[in-house]
């Protein structure tokens, strides 16, 4: 699967799945659980890379002394609007929100792990526009929605 960066603005991104064929429903609801549990986990702040205790340890984690009033800024994605597909062409927006850019390599790996035991992908493009596919206005429907009576999130 050949990675590729185009225009990036956290807040605003289009990624783009080119199959090698057009994929079958198995495939389609691989890549959905996919982005759905990547964006849950960035929801929840996992991606904050100012907080990777255990990384920066190394391989001994033995009675690893944890510092669990670690202080970071929080770094959290906001917002994911569904999966779609166009022939051999998928694609997600998402709006990564203050989620750091180990979000990415995360995700790149797990399309890389995807790709080598269940699926065909030519490639991954992140960011800008596919001319296969124009982008309308409107089109990233967000997955979470503002409830306005109990200022609260939901999950669609």
């Amino acid at each position: 699967m050949e990675v590729t960066f185009r225009e990036f603005n956290p807040f605003n991104v289009w990624f783009w799945l080119e199959f090698k064929t057009v994929p079958s429903s198995k495939e389609m609801d691989l890549i959905g659980e996919l982005f759905a549990s990547w964006f849950f986990l960035g929801k929840l702040g996992a991606f904050n890379a100012e907080n990777m205790q255990v990384q920066e340890t190394g391989l001994d984690l033995s009675y690893l002394d944890y510092d669990n009033s670690h202080n970071s800024m929080v770094s959290l994605m906001h917002n994911m609007g569904d999966v779609e597909y166009l022939g051999t062409w998928g694609r997600c927006w998402f709006d990564l929100g203050t989620s750091d850019a180990i979000a990415l390599d995360i995700l790149i790996n797990s399309l890389q792990t995807l790709c080598k035991e269940y699926l065909e992908l030519d490639r991954l493009i992140i960011g800008g526009e596919n001319e296969d596919w124009p982008i309308d206005e409107g089109d990233e429907q967000a997955l979470f929605y503002e409830n306005e009576d109990a200022n609260s999130t939901h999950f669609k």
